[in-house]
């Protein structure tokens, strides 16, 4: 039997699984955040790269985003190469990706969404784990914290909080430099804990925090109220 459907026609249909995979992607990309309140996208491929589950290249921009309880105030993103689970996109399955993608991102927050993002679980677990590596001895695990505020100055970041135990609630402050070593460390310098006002920590000689082999930075810089971030990032399936 021949098929008599028209180069035009075929190119219509083409055209609407286009379409229909695009706003599949789009819409992807902002289930992965909480809120965000303006985000641009812009996708490099043509429709034959689409329909094969390859797209070359994506762009992100997006302002007051929330991503795991953590606020950012406005963020780039460029990806290459992705690759996607075409084929059951098209049966209407969720998209996923396939491979990892590394994002190159440049990513600006403002000091009040620093303090917006304190309630979140990711923030707070990573500030406790650098507390307890700071003070091995002196801190232990299990102590609960409730971040209270993070001031911004110059490559200085100052952390409040209160220790809560059964008993009693106790005041801790932490000043710390920040010093980008390389990609994927980080230096705190200057060190100074205090614990219901007394210092228990004074340190200048630094303290490396290893990021991980999915990081690669290449700024860090803490100005009067706002932070910047440039680098690679891997996103993994």
């Amino acid at each position: 039997m021949i098929d008599k459907t028209s180069p035009a026609a075929n190119g219509k249909k083409i055209r609407l699984i286009t379409k229909a995979l695009t706003s599949a992607i789009k819409l992807w990309l902002r289930t992965q955040l909480t809120e965000v309140s303006q985000i641009e996208i812009e996708m490099g491929a043509s429709d034959r790269q689409l329909l094969s589950g390859c797209i070359p290249s994506v762009s992100i921009f997006a302002t007051n985003a929330v991503y795991q309880g953590i606020h950012v105030t406005r963020i780039q993103l460029r990806a290459e190469n992705i690759q996607i689970n075409i084929a059951s996109v098209l049966k209407g399955k969720p998209l996923r990706l396939l491979e990892i993608v590394p994002l190159v991102a440049e990513m600006v927050v403002e000091e009040q969404d620093l303090n917006n993002s304190l309630s979140s679980k990711l923030l707070s677990t990573a500030l406790n784990d650098v507390l307890v590596q700071l003070l091995p001895e002196q801190w232990e695990k299990s102590k609960a914290i409730s971040w209270q505020k993070i001031t911004l100055d110059n490559q200085r970041l100052m952390l409040y909080g209160i220790s809560l135990t059964e008993s009693e609630s106790s005041s801790l402050e932490i000043a710390v430099g920040l010093e980008l070593l390389s990609g994927q460390e980080l230096q705190l310098t200057q060190i100074k804990v205090l614990y219901n006002q007394e210092p228990i920590l004074e340190n200048n000689s630094g303290y490396h925090l290893d990021l991980g082999s999915d990081v690669d930075l290449q700024e860090l810089t803490l100005k009067s109220s706002q932070i910047l971030c440039r680098g690679r990032i891997n996103v993994n399936p």
